[in-house]
Formats: structure tokens, C-alpha cells, sequence
């Protein structure tokens, strides 16, 4: 799917990437992993009325329910799902505002490829959210997960979420003080479990405010700073970021292509542990140590966010590689560690749900059995427990 850019580009970048898999009616058709069983009703909406009118159908009928962006985060089962999939087709991308002292908004809708959003912004010349570059996966799904990578993290940029309460059966906004944002972790993905596979709030469109600038904010990690070719804090056109962002991704199969089976995964199937100070302390030193990011306190578009005192971000692909789980464990299987990561499970073809969560169970056990660390599964389970 390919959005309509409304203004004529005035920054050279790379054209947006595949994000997407989706090409039928079953799980396995809609995700990227390629793997889970056939759906009982599948709504293709276009507008947001369909959007409302499906999911609060579904819910007064008492029916299972499933919204559906980019299917880059759902491993589901083999066995056939009872419910109702809710598929945004839309891709809208509005400038709500631009100003002469530096700001920007934009509002997008849920169904709008991650990616078509991030070259938007590097096009009109924003700077915030080019480190994210070829996210698979929808806008509707950045907030949930609260998306980063690189450096950077949605709530960074977010300002607000406009929202389908399936408790209260009305449209509410929700503020960035109102999404409790986390480390891959949001008051939207807190409600899944409760009201099922989706979230309480659906999400229908996401505004970003923005910051114009010719460079990106200094560059915080490492691996990208070499890849540009600067010094670690310092800045790099938004354009360039995108395109070393896009280098690094495909050299470790996280950016979709048909003929590459690494590809075939949910991206990184483990969120990075945060870890007290204490906890922390009894890994290897050798292990890497992070600061978490503090979103409640974030005040300034486009800055990086303070950290949390007392806590320590570790590496989830430190501790399963180094727990003997290396790039390509369990191939030839048909659920294997990626070839050129092992923090991506799988699909080499064939694989059914369950293959891929015994291999998950495999990694988290030995991982927790080496060193007293519990990984936790960042995908949406819908018929698995892990």
C-alpha cells in the first residue's frame, strides 16, 4: 500500500519500504510471520464509521475481536478464529500545522503504513522520528507498542491519540500524559487481555508534533553513529539517518523481502529486560547496561527523554546469545532464530503458531535458567500462551 504524499518533496530520502504482508483472509495471510489459522469474519474498513460500526458490532454480539494494522505483532494460533478481524485500509497523511518558529503537526490514520509516516516527515523536513525508519507495521499500532528503535521512541514525537473507548462506546482523545508511556509499553497495551486480542481504546488516527530542522538530534547509539560515519552525539540530515537506519535493518533481516525467509518474523520477539540496579549487578559485566527513559517527563518535541533512576535497560540478544542460542539455532526446523539475528523467531516455511512458541519457551527457559532473567514476549498472543 502506497500513500499519496499531498506536497512535493523537498528533502532527498529513501521512497517508503514494504511494511506489510497482508494478502488474504487468514491469519497466516495477515501477518508477517506467516503463520495462524482461518478467520470467521473479516471487515475491510475503509472509513472510520466502518471502523466504529465493526468493532462495536463484534462487541455488543460478544464476539472476539481483532483490529489489524500491518500484522507485524500478532502470533496467533493455527486453530481457526471465531471472531471478527477488523482490517483499517486507510492511508490519509494531513499537515494540520506548520509554523514559521519551528513546529509541525500531522494526523494519520491508524491503517497508514509506520513507514509512509516517517517519510513524510523527512520530506516536509521534520526531525523526530527518521531513526525509526522501516517499522513494519502500522500508525495505529506505533502508540501501542510505543515504538523505538535506534535511539528513538514514538513518545517522543506523539501528541495525541484519537481513540474508539469499546467500555464507554465513545470517540475519546487520549493526551500524552493520558498514555502512560513505557519502555514498549503504553495504557493501550496494558488493556489487551481484558478486552481480548485489541486494546480497550481502538485506535483511529495518531497526531505527531513535529520540529523542522536540517538535522536530526544527536545521535545516541552507537551501531548508527558508525554506520553514518560520526561521532556518537553528534548530528546527520534526517535523510541520511533514514537511509543508514534502512542499511542496518536489512543486514539483519528486519526489513520484509519475499525471498529472504529471515524476514519471515515479528521483528524482535523479545523486549530488552529493564532490570533493577541490584538484579542488574549480578549479570556478567561484560553485559550491556542501558538507562530507561522517563516519557512522563518529556517536554520538549524531538528531545531525548530523562531516565529512570534506579533502572537498568539490558540486551535481550545479549543474554540469548550468550545463553547458546546463536543467529540460526534450530534450523532446519521450520521455527528457527533468524540467520542474522538472534532476537528474531522465524517462519522458514510451513511453521505452524505452536512451532514458533515452543521455540519462544525454548529461548525464554534457557535464558532465565542462565542468568535469573525472565524475557517477555513483545507480540500479541492470540490463541498462544508463551
Amino acid at each position: 500500500m502506497t500513500c499519496q504524499i499531498p506536497e512535493p518533496s523537498r528533502h532527498a530520502t529513501v521512497a517508503p519500504v514494504e511494511t506489510s504482508r497482508y494478502h488474504g483472509d487468514s491469519l497466516a495471510q495477515m501477518t508477517t510471520i506467516g503463520v495462524g489459522g482461518p478467520v470467521a469474519a473479516v471487515v475491510n474498513a475503509s472509513s472510520e464509521a466502518e471502523i466504529i460500526d465493526a468493532v462495536s458490532t463484534a462487541d455488543a454480539e460478544g464476539r472476539p475481536l481483532l483490529v489489524v494494522g500491518g500484522g507485524s505483532n500478532i502470533l496467533a494460533s493455527d486453530k481457526p478464529f471465531d471472531g471478527v478481524v477488523v482490517h483499517d485500509t486507510r492511508c490519509e497523511i494531513e499537515t494540520l500545522m506548520e509554523d514559521g518558529c519551528g513546529g509541525a503537526e500531522m494526523r494519520l490514520s491508524a491503517g497508514t503504513p509506520w513507514d509512509e509516516a516517517v517519510v513524510y516527515a523527512i520530506e516536509h523536513g521534520w526531525m523526530g522520528v527518521e531513526a525509526l525508519s522501516g517499522i513494519p507495521g502500522s500508525v495505529g499500532a506505533a502508540p501501542v507498542q510505543n515504538i523505538g528503535a535506534y535511539g528513538q521512541e514514538v513518545a517522543e514525537t506523539l501528541a495525541q491519540v484519537r481513540t474508539w473507548d469499546r467500555r464507554t462506546n465513545q470517540i475519546r482523545t487520549l493526551f500524552l500524559s493520558d498514555l502512560e508511556f513505557g519502555y514498549r509499553d503504553s495504557i493501550l497495551k496494558r488493556s489487551i487481555g481484558e478486552f481480548g486480542a485489541s486494546p480497550r481504546w481502538v485506535v483511529l488516527s495518531v497526531t505527531f508534533h513535529m520540529r523542522r530542522a536540517t538535522l536530526s538530534r544527536p545521535i545516541g547509539y552507537s551501531q548508527l553513529a558508525r554506520t553514518l560515519g560520526i561521532e556518537l552525539g553528534e548530528r546527520a540530515p534526517a535523510a541520511d539517518v533514514r537511509a543508514a537506519v534502512l542499511e542496518l535493518r536489512a543486514a539483519k533481516g528486519m526489513l520484509l523481502n519475499d525471498a529472504d525467509r529471515d524476514t519471515y518474523s515479528l521483528g524482535s520477539f523479545f523486549t530488552n529486560p529493564v532490570l533493577s540496579e541490584e538484579q542488574a549487578a549480578q549479570l556478567p559485566a561484560q553485559a550491556p547496561r542501558f538507562g530507561v527513559a522517563k516519557h512522563d517527563a518529556v517536554n520538549q518535541i524531538g528531545a531525548a527523554a530523562p531516565r529512570i533512576e534506579g533502572q537498568v535497560k539490558t540486551s535481550a540478544a545479549w543474554l540469548i546469545d550468550h545463553a547458546g542460542f546463536s543467529a540460526g539455532y534450530n534450523m532446519p526446523g521450520p521455527a528457527a532464530l533468524s540467520t542474522k539475528h538472534c532476537l528474531a523467531l522465524t517462519n522458514r516455511g510451513g511453521a505452524s503458531g505452536e512451532d514458533i512458541a515452543d521455540l519462544a519457551r525454548t529461548i525464554r527457559d534457557g535464558v532465565e535458567e542462565k542468568f535469573g532473567v525472565r524475557l517477555a514476549p513483545e507480540p500479541v498472543l492470540v490463541g498462544l500462551e508463551i
